[in-house]
Protein backbone atom coordinates (compact mmCIF):
# COMPACT_ATOMS: atom_id res chain seq x y z
CA UNK A 1 0.00 0.00 0.00
CA UNK A 2 2.63 2.31 0.51
CA UNK A 3 4.39 1.63 -2.96
CA UNK A 4 0.77 2.22 -4.42
CA UNK A 5 0.35 5.52 -2.38
CA UNK A 6 4.31 6.85 -3.11
CA UNK A 7 3.30 5.65 -6.91
CA UNK A 8 0.45 8.04 -6.81
CA UNK A 9 2.37 11.21 -5.97
CA UNK A 10 0.01 10.80 -2.01
CA UNK A 11 3.32 10.42 -0.19
CA UNK A 12 7.33 10.11 -0.45
CA UNK A 13 8.97 6.76 0.38
CA UNK A 14 12.00 6.08 1.47
CA UNK A 15 14.13 3.33 2.55
CA UNK A 16 16.74 3.48 5.20
CA UNK A 17 19.65 1.60 6.62
CA UNK A 18 22.78 1.31 7.89
CA UNK A 19 26.29 -1.03 6.46
CA UNK A 20 29.76 -0.54 6.93
CA UNK A 21 32.98 -1.07 5.11
CA UNK A 22 36.79 -1.46 6.27
CA UNK A 23 39.85 -1.22 4.59
CA UNK A 24 40.49 -4.51 3.94
CA UNK A 25 38.67 -6.39 0.85
CA UNK A 26 37.21 -9.54 0.63
CA UNK A 27 38.43 -11.30 -2.13
CA UNK A 28 36.00 -11.06 -4.98
CA UNK A 29 35.09 -14.19 -7.26
CA UNK A 30 36.91 -13.53 -10.63
CA UNK A 31 38.52 -15.91 -13.28
CA UNK A 32 42.32 -16.02 -14.29
CA UNK A 33 44.18 -18.03 -16.22
CA UNK A 34 45.09 -21.39 -15.94
CA UNK A 35 48.78 -21.52 -13.27
CA UNK A 36 48.03 -17.60 -12.42
CA UNK A 37 46.88 -17.64 -8.99
CA UNK A 38 44.93 -14.54 -8.16
CA UNK A 39 46.66 -12.24 -5.24
CA UNK A 40 45.38 -9.45 -3.03
CA UNK A 41 47.66 -7.23 -1.52
CA UNK A 42 46.19 -6.49 1.90
CA UNK A 43 47.77 -2.84 4.02
CA UNK A 44 49.52 -3.77 7.24
CA UNK A 45 47.01 -2.07 9.21
CA UNK A 46 43.49 -2.90 9.18
CA UNK A 47 42.26 0.38 10.28
CA UNK A 48 38.67 1.41 11.69
CA UNK A 49 35.22 0.69 10.18
CA UNK A 50 33.40 2.93 8.18
CA UNK A 51 29.82 3.19 8.58
CA UNK A 52 27.00 4.63 6.31
CA UNK A 53 23.56 5.53 6.76
CA UNK A 54 20.91 6.66 4.00
CA UNK A 55 18.07 7.19 2.67
CA UNK A 56 16.63 5.72 -0.65
CA UNK A 57 13.87 6.78 -2.70
CA UNK A 58 14.09 4.87 -5.82
CA UNK A 59 14.31 6.59 -9.13
CA UNK A 60 14.73 9.83 -7.11
CA UNK A 61 17.48 10.31 -4.75
CA UNK A 62 20.02 8.71 -2.17
CA UNK A 63 20.14 10.63 0.62
CA UNK A 64 23.35 9.52 2.86
CA UNK A 65 26.01 10.27 5.32
CA UNK A 66 29.62 8.85 6.40
CA UNK A 67 31.18 8.04 10.39
CA UNK A 68 34.31 6.38 11.63
CA UNK A 69 32.97 3.67 13.75
CA UNK A 70 29.37 2.38 13.84
CA UNK A 71 26.18 4.80 13.53
CA UNK A 72 24.96 5.97 16.71
CA UNK A 73 21.96 7.17 17.54
CA UNK A 74 22.60 11.15 17.47
CA UNK A 75 23.73 10.29 13.95
CA UNK A 76 20.46 9.08 12.98
CA UNK A 77 18.52 11.26 15.07
CA UNK A 78 20.27 14.00 12.67
CA UNK A 79 19.41 12.27 9.49
CA UNK A 80 15.68 11.96 10.68
CA UNK A 81 15.44 15.50 11.94
CA UNK A 82 16.45 16.27 8.61
CA UNK A 83 13.84 14.12 7.19
CA UNK A 84 10.96 15.64 9.35
CA UNK A 85 11.91 19.35 8.56
CA UNK A 86 11.85 18.25 4.76
CA UNK A 87 8.66 16.77 5.00
CA UNK A 88 7.03 19.32 6.89
CA UNK A 89 8.45 22.43 4.56
CA UNK A 90 6.92 20.81 1.48
CA UNK A 91 3.37 19.87 3.35
CA UNK A 92 3.61 16.40 2.19
CA UNK A 93 3.74 13.10 4.57
CA UNK A 94 7.10 10.90 4.13
CA UNK A 95 7.40 7.31 5.23
CA UNK A 96 10.39 5.94 6.01
CA UNK A 97 10.84 2.40 5.89
CA UNK A 98 13.42 0.76 8.65
CA UNK A 99 14.76 -2.31 9.91
CA UNK A 100 14.41 -2.94 14.00
CA UNK A 101 17.74 -2.30 14.56
CA UNK A 102 18.36 -1.07 18.61
CA UNK A 103 19.07 2.46 17.64
CA UNK A 104 15.81 2.63 15.66
CA UNK A 105 13.88 1.88 18.98
CA UNK A 106 16.17 3.00 21.41
CA UNK A 107 14.38 5.16 24.50
CA UNK A 108 15.72 8.89 22.94
CA UNK A 109 14.44 7.98 19.86
CA UNK A 110 10.87 7.17 20.60
CA UNK A 111 10.60 10.33 22.78
CA UNK A 112 11.25 11.82 18.67
CA UNK A 113 8.14 9.85 17.17
CA UNK A 114 5.59 12.42 18.12
CA UNK A 115 7.38 15.55 17.12
CA UNK A 116 8.43 13.58 13.87
CA UNK A 117 4.46 13.06 13.19
CA UNK A 118 3.61 16.37 13.65
CA UNK A 119 6.11 17.50 10.92
CA UNK A 120 4.72 14.29 8.30
CA UNK A 121 7.25 12.17 9.13
CA UNK A 122 6.51 8.61 9.75
CA UNK A 123 8.25 5.32 10.33
CA UNK A 124 7.06 1.87 9.20
CA UNK A 125 8.72 -0.94 10.65
CA UNK A 126 9.77 -3.96 8.85
CA UNK A 127 9.03 -7.38 10.21
CA UNK A 128 12.23 -9.46 11.63
CA UNK A 129 14.35 -11.23 9.14
CA UNK A 130 12.74 -9.33 5.95
CA UNK A 131 16.16 -7.26 4.39
CA UNK A 132 14.85 -8.55 1.09
CA UNK A 133 11.65 -6.22 1.82
CA UNK A 134 14.23 -2.87 1.66
CA UNK A 135 15.60 -2.02 -1.59
CA UNK A 136 18.12 0.53 0.02
CA UNK A 137 19.93 -3.70 0.68
CA UNK A 138 20.30 -4.07 -3.10
CA UNK A 139 22.54 -0.99 -3.08
CA UNK A 140 24.86 -1.58 -0.11
CA UNK A 141 25.51 -4.77 -2.14
CA UNK A 142 26.29 -3.40 -5.72
CA UNK A 143 28.69 -0.72 -3.88
CA UNK A 144 30.49 -3.43 -2.05
CA UNK A 145 30.36 -5.64 -4.85
CA UNK A 146 30.27 -3.66 -8.09
CA UNK A 147 32.49 -0.46 -7.24
CA UNK A 148 34.61 -1.70 -4.12
CA UNK A 149 34.95 -4.65 -4.79
CA UNK A 150 38.87 -6.45 -4.59
CA UNK A 151 40.16 -3.14 -3.36
CA UNK A 152 41.88 -2.15 -0.37
CA UNK A 153 43.39 1.23 1.20
CA UNK A 154 46.16 2.41 3.14
CA UNK A 155 43.42 4.51 5.42
CA UNK A 156 39.74 5.42 6.45
CA UNK A 157 39.78 8.77 4.20
CA UNK A 158 40.92 6.38 1.38
CA UNK A 159 38.06 4.44 2.01
CA UNK A 160 35.40 6.99 2.30
CA UNK A 161 36.36 8.72 -0.75
CA UNK A 162 35.56 5.36 -2.46
CA UNK A 163 32.94 4.61 -0.91
CA UNK A 164 31.94 8.65 -1.93
CA UNK A 165 33.08 8.00 -5.66
CA UNK A 166 31.30 4.48 -5.56
CA UNK A 167 27.87 6.03 -4.18
CA UNK A 168 28.07 8.78 -6.81
CA UNK A 169 28.74 6.09 -9.96
CA UNK A 170 26.01 4.14 -8.46
CA UNK A 171 23.45 7.68 -8.58
CA UNK A 172 24.85 7.98 -12.27
CA UNK A 173 24.15 4.19 -13.28
CA UNK A 174 20.76 4.35 -11.27
CA UNK A 175 19.91 7.90 -12.83
CA UNK A 176 18.68 9.20 -9.54
CA UNK A 177 20.11 12.49 -7.01
CA UNK A 178 23.05 11.46 -4.51
CA UNK A 179 23.08 14.11 -1.37
CA UNK A 180 25.33 13.38 1.56
CA UNK A 181 25.09 14.69 4.78
CA UNK A 182 28.10 16.24 6.97
CA UNK A 183 26.92 14.95 10.91
CA UNK A 184 27.20 18.05 13.52
CA UNK A 185 29.83 16.53 15.86
CA UNK A 186 28.45 18.08 18.71
CA UNK A 187 25.12 17.72 17.69
CA UNK A 188 22.07 17.32 20.56
CA UNK A 189 19.27 16.96 18.29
Amino acid sequence: MLELAAATGEIDLKYLDESGFCAWSEPSYSYYQRGEQKRLEQTKRRGRRLSIIGFFQPLISFVYGLVIGGVDRKSYIQMMEKEAREASDVGRIRVIVQDNGAIHRCKEVQQMWSKWEQMGLYIFFLPKYCSEMNPIELEWQHLKKDELAGRMFDDELDLAYAVIDGVQARGEKGNYRIQRMKFNSNSSS
